[in-house]
């Protein structure tokens, strides 16, 4: 399967993989592809059952995940790229350092970690979405993604992401619900040899900057850095420093 995406920026230079939240879409990256595209060819793309990829019947897995960007990126023909991955897509981002190292260049790693414990909140979660739908779930999930603040600053941008979350087919939220209950790259992550940085959020709930200190202290030489007042979706709540911190990584000698 060859997952919807878009490029944007300058063919030939050096190659930036996006890899979104649950319930977000390639449109999540919006605010950085300005910046971002006048120095690198950026690919944004939706995962299986999200934004236009198709839903695959039958249960997913990180590993179907992951060879889903793989199939990405042997069709779009390109060898070797950096990629930056929030939330469940830094979970992808884990195992493409993992099970295709020479794939990867330069990693990034937000709001994420090697492990979505416990499992019991991913079952839960399912179960809701699979009775009720995503509206069900869609005001506790913005209240995590935003801070206090840019909810109260933005509310337009807010509506636009529930927008997004809610019109995601549920069959393949559940579906990836179920990589998180079950994926667990912890023991693994001393083998990552990609330059790596761990970014998060000091408003977020879901990854706290303490999280992230322990996944940059298992990847080595990885470094951490925290934004003030971000939530989960940290490149959105607090976009300029997100962007500075993400090109201070991927232009550093």
């Amino acid at each position: 399967m060859t997952l919807h995406h878009i490029v944007d920026g300058p063919t030939g230079g050096p190659t930036l993989l996006l890899a979104s939240s649950l319930g977000a879409t390639h449109a999540m990256w919006e605010p950085q592809v300005g910046p971002l595209s006048e120095r690198f060819r950026v690919v944004r793309c939706d995962r299986r059952g999200h934004g236009r990829s198709p839903v695959v019947p039958g249960p997913t897995t990180i590993d179907d995940l992951g060879r889903d960007l793989v199939g990405l990126l042997d069709a779009l023909d390109l060898e070797r790229v950096s990629f930056c991955g929030l939330s469940l897509g830094g979970l992808e981002g884990m195992w493409l350092a993992l099970r295709a190292p020479a794939r990867v260049d330069r990693l990034v790693l937000a709001c994420t970690f090697s492990s979505f414990a416990p499992r019991e909140t991913w079952i839960d979660r399912a179960s809701t979405v699979r009775d009720e739908g995503l509206d069900a779930i869609a005001d506790a999930t913005i209240d995590r993604w935003f801070s206090a603040s840019f909810r109260d600053a933005q509310p337009a941008v807010v509506t636009r992401f529930r927008e997004m979350l809610v019109s995601t087919p549920p069959e393949g939220y559940v579906a990836c619900c179920d990589v998180l209950a079950d994926a667990d790259l912890t023991g693994e992550l001393g083998r990552i040899d990609a330059p790596t940085l761990v970014v998060t959020g000091s408003e977020d709930p879901t990854i706290t900057p303490a999280r992230g200190d322990e996944l940059a202290s298992a990847i080595p030489g990885a470094r951490h850095v925290t934004l003030d007042g971000a939530a989960h979706l940290a490149n959105v709540d607090r976009a300029n420093a997100f962007t500075a911190a993400l090109l201070d990584h991927l232009e550093a000698p």
